[in-house]
């Protein structure tokens, strides 16, 4: 194996975790439609999966996974954490807790007993800490044994660059929340093999490293030998070695609905036969079937990093049905809507701190600066009578380039990026796509325009936002539109306006004609487009409202709805047992303050919230459950005072509450009465939530405006 002193400083460092996402998503996309379906069916009425064949099944292409949000999530427990080099089992399963909300987000909820990752769940919210919570004395051998923490385990290799053993150690920490025994084995191979994949291209030399991470006399050390033998005997035909997983290692051999052992054959089946080609390791992976999604993701991920973006990109064109573009449902609805490029920084970043080194942030922190080759950031043209056909979108020398012929009166090319929830996914099956909102009212959008010199004449650009109506369609409100000159840069600047509490659900640049008569040809290149500031907004249930409005919130509580209450607009939340917590924001709202009038009907304590980060990471202040008024801080098991009122609550009655925090001080009032306290620990920013222990209580008139 080749030695890379310091790789993660490397600047192609962060090009190949690109590659490695790219790999991930494109991977699990490709094998999604036709998950668990066999071998001789998808031959039969699919044939060889050469490219994506969602279509074919009417299915959408880019949906909300659990080998995806699964494998970006629990790896944020690192950074979520300080970087913490001795980052333990425990402090991932705590994250867990924090992050998964129960019987909605990232995890199938197949019952325990039948799906590992929900029976894991049930046992860390039970008390048991991992790694008792996945064990197999807990929870029995069969479910333990599961595919699960393989397919989670591509963030640990992609932070470990030619450092297969730390990438083993960190896949083991990770996967003995939900795991055991082979299925921790599993974990560690794909690890290990996505490290090596930085630094060594021969797969049978990093299979057998890989091996020697694992103990000899487990299955899947087995496994590795006889696969890498049946693949040299069988030359080019993988389906003979097929055969001979389906004869030693089929699914019946192991009891249980998805085994680690038999999938993870199937990953060294493509590798093996498909030398490092991208395209023909993911014809194989999904032709062979099983588990399509998850071992064409970890496949895609090892190839993806061996072969760089050249190896992806010299195949059909995987990238630009994805552009780029992941959903991650979580308990941090800000977090949901992303892209691989941002996923591929907070996998940098990490492995940064780890090397001690600063993070990488692009064109000073731009959300959307398209900085690495090929990069769209989930940027694609708008459709419309208006729209002119034709224009396209590429990454030209780390901008966003919008190519056109043609453009005059009466056509205009817009070229945005979701924000929200995409109509098409507001019903979206299967897991379901829990998110808020990444832009709101009152916050400023930037961006950076620039005319190529190819520009045949003058053209006007302003940036635009999508917001959903009371039908879920969507209504441009564009921003003042600037002329933009063959190679000259201008700067927009656009303020989100009053939307009325509808979801924003996308964000762009409109492009037009400014050269009367004359159709302009040429392209325009977006250098980048950011937002920032606290958002100005009433959080209220907009007129005739559709059902994005209501997606907008995250639901940790038993039941969430709204209602008109003595002819105002109000929230109820009814938490049966334990804490209900209902969020909306973004983890980087800052200097805040959010206010709302509430009411509880005998609840335990009731509270407002901010600086949400979670399930269990925020500052509230809270209605208690011996009356009194309380400024808190929950941080996983922790709940701490940080001061408290004189006076008392009563059941029924209406108190205005209110919390202003910046950069760590914290405002609360209750009525007139005023807390204050300064958090040195946690979470200084976040999104706002309402909070129900035990009981039932509503939640009217809600704002969030800039902290006086």
């Amino acid at each position: 194996m080749k030695s890379l002193e310091r790789f993660e400083l490397d600047p192609q460092y962060a090009e190949r975790v690109y590659a490695g996402v790219l790999g991930k998503i494109i991977g699990v996309y490709l094998g999604r439609p036709f998950e668990q379906w066999s071998n001789e069916r998808i031959e039969r009425e699919l044939g060889e999966i050469t490219y994506y064949v969602h279509e074919k099944l009417g299915k959408p292409l880019i949906v909300t996974d659990d080998d995806i949000s699964g494998t970006f999530t629990f790896f944020r427990a690192l950074p979520e954490n300080g970087n913490d080099p001795l980052l333990s089992p425990a402090q991932i399963g705590d994250w867990w807790l924090n992050t998964i909300v129960e019987k909605r987000t990232i995890l199938w909820w197949g019952g325990i007993g039948v799906s590992t990752e929900h029976t894991a769940y049930l046992r860390l919210k039970a008390g048991h800490r991992a790694p008792q919570s996945g064990s197999t004395a807990l929870n029995g051998k069969a479910v333990a044994e599961e595919i699960g923490a393989q397919i989670f385990a591509d963030g640990w290799g992609l932070l470990c660059p030619g450092d297969p053993e730390r990438a083993a150690d960190l896949a083991r920490r990770a996967g003995s929340v939900s795991h055991d025994g082979e299925a921790i084995y599993g974990a560690s191979v794909v690890a290990a093999l996505i490290a090596q994949a930085f630094v060594e291209s021969d797969i049978a030399t990093m299979l057998k490293t890989a091996q020697s991470l694992i103990p000899s006399d487990s299955i899947i050390f087995e496994l590795i030998s006889n696969i890498v033998e049946w693949a040299a005997e069988n030359g080019d035909d993988w389906r003979a070695t097929l055969r001979q997983i389906h004869a030693v290692y089929p699914y019946s051999r192991f009891g249980t609905n998805c085994p680690m052992v038999s999938n993870h054959a199937i990953v060294l089946l493509a590798l093996l036969h498909g030398g490092g080609n991208f395209a023909h390791s993911l014809t194989i992976a999904n032709t062979a079937g099983y588990d399509t999604d998850c071992n064409s993701g970890n496949v895609g991920c090892i190839v993806g990093v061996m072969g760089g973006l050249a190896g992806i990109d010299a195949g059909p064109n995987w990238r630009g049905p994805v552009a780029d573009r992941l959903y991650l449902p979580t308990a941090d609805g800000g977090r949901a809507i992303t892209d691989a490029v941002r996923e591929t920084y907070e996998i940098v970043n990490s492995a940064r701190s780890l090397a001690g080194s600063s993070p990488l942030k692009p064109k000073n922190g731009a959300k959307f600066h398209f900085s690495l080759a090929g990069s769209v950031q989930g940027f694609t043209l708008g459709h419309g009578p208006d729209c002119l056909v034709g224009a396209t979108v590429s990454n030209r020398d780390s901008r966003l380039s919008v190519s056109f012929a043609d453009l005059g009166p009466s056509r205009t090319i817009r070229v945005g990026t979701a924000t929200f929830t995409p109509p098409y996914a507001l019903a979206m099956g299967g897991y379901a796509l829990v998110a808020s909102p990444t832009l709101y009212s009152g916050q400023t959008i930037t961006a950076l325009l620039s005319g190529d010199t190819c520009l045949s004449g003058r053209v006007q650009a302003r940036i635009y936002v999508s917001v959903y109506t009371n039908d879920d369609s969507l209504v441009l409100h564009r921003g003042p539109a600037q002329t933009i000159e063959p190679g000259a840069a201008h700067e927009l600047s656009y303020t989100a306006p009053n939307t009325q509490g509808a979801p924003i659900a996308e964000v762009g640049v409109e492009i037009s004609d400014d050269t009367i008569g004359v159709p302009v040809t040429g392209a325009v290149s977006l250098n980048w487009l950011t937002w920032g500031g606290c958002p100005n907004i009433a959080l209220c249930k907009p007129a005739h409202s559709g059902a994005a409005w209501a997606k907008a919130w995250v639901n940790g509580a038993e039941e969430f709805h709204t209602e008109w209450v003595d002819g105002g607009f109000t929230y109820r939340i009814v938490q049966n047992s334990g804490t209900g917590i209902v969020s909306q924001g973004t983890a980087d709202w800052n200097s805040y303050e959010v206010s709302a009038k509430v009411a509880a009907h005998l609840a335990r304590r009731i509270g407002l919230a901010a600086c949400v980060c979670g399930l269990r990471r925020y500052i509230a202040i809270m209605l208690d459950w011996d009356h009194r008024i309380r400024l808190i801080q929950q941080h996983d098991g922790e709940y701490k005072i940080l001061a408290e009122s004189g006076i008392t609550w009563q059941y029924g009655d209406k108190t205005a509450l209110s919390l202003a925090v910046a950069d760590g001080n914290i405002v609360g009032r209750a009525g007139t009465n005023i807390l204050t306290a300064v958090v040195n620990k946690g979470p200084t920013s976040g999104a706002v939530a309402f909070i129900v222990d035990e009981g039932r209580a509503e939640f009217g008139d809600v704002r969030v405006r800039p902290a006086s």
